[in-house]
């Protein structure tokens, strides 16, 4: 029997009402169940405005241990109904500690643990540094219901050696929930094309399906530049969305056949890491 994964990814303009962004995303995940959807993705810390802009202490208020969080806990009611997987970007509050994580939501609705984003930014629009600890946990990658998931998170998906750690670990695909746009320093920069090649690279040097979500609008000035998209394993977007759409995008993808392809290419097997000491 043919293996297959069905991925989605959600692309929106949040508001700053946590519950408002909750019930958004939740339709957007029927929406994707509807369309056959295996696993589908939300963008990072979709509940709320990026706060992440400037430095202002009223913002660790937004932050829920991992298994407390409202997304976490309603988002789990709607795996279980529909049977699908939803890895749910969240501000995670751990005692004295604060970290930008996910929390992989199985099909039968279980929390399988939580990721915490391992690389953090810090620049003009982008000051995450001063709310989130850099990552404790490693890279993760989940055997769900549905497939082996390695999930980074924004910051997370420029560095090629996190996608190879998780391609390395047997994930069948790679998902970015992202929060990307902007540049308040230089009004002249868009990242947003080397953003999605940074990606399909990704893609292209491990033969792997990746979905990236990232929102879209305009949040007090901070232009969020959407333009999500799943990429096949050669690297070629299959589907995607502009800087204006809101919705879910749909790829479905035969695991078998892309095992095949990887065995084939050799980028596993001509691997030299007697040569790769300088890489740590």
């Amino acid at each position: 029997m043919t293996r297959t994964l069905t991925l989605a990814s959600i692309q929106f303009t949040p508001s700053d009402d946590e519950q408002d962004n909750i019930d958004r995303v939740a339709a957007f995940v029927r929406e994707a169940a509807e369309k056959g959807a295996d696993v589908v993705l939300p963008p990072e810390l979709f509940t709320g405005y990026y706060f992440c802009k400037t430095q202002e202490e009223e913002h660790f208020a937004r932050a829920y241990p991992w298994r407390e969080h409202p997304a976490v806990e309603q988002l789990s009611e709607l795996a279980a109904e529909l049977g699908v997987v939803i890895p749910v970007s969240i501000y995670e509050k751990d005692g004295p500690h604060y970290y930008n994580s996910l929390v992989m939501i199985d099909a039968d609705g279980t929390p399988l643990g939580v990721y915490r984003k391992s690389h953090i930014p810090d620049g003009p629009g982008y000051q995450e540094k001063y709310y989130f600890r850099p990552g404790d946990t490693g890279f993760r990658v989940w055997d769900t219901m549905k497939g082996r998931l390695g999930v980074g998170i924004c910051w997370d998906q420029w560095f090629p050696e996190a996608a190879r750690a998780m391609s390395l670990m047997g994930a069948d695909a790679l998902l970015y929930p992202t929060a990307i746009g902007a540049e308040p320093q230089d009004a002249s920069l868009d990242t947003a094309a080397r953003w999605r090649r940074a990606m399909q690279g990704h893609a292209v040097s491990n033969t792997i399906p990746v979905v990236a979500a990232n929102r879209v609008g305009d949040e007090e000035g901070q232009v969020f530049y959407g333009t999500s998209f799943i990429a096949d394993p050669t690297g070629e977007i299959v589907i995607d969305f502009g800087r204006t759409e809101q919705g879910v995008l749909v790829a479905e993808f035969d695991l078998d056949e892309i095992d095949r392809e990887r065995a084939a290419w050799g980028f596993f097997r001509d691997r030299r890491t007697d040569l790769y000491d300088i890489l740590t």
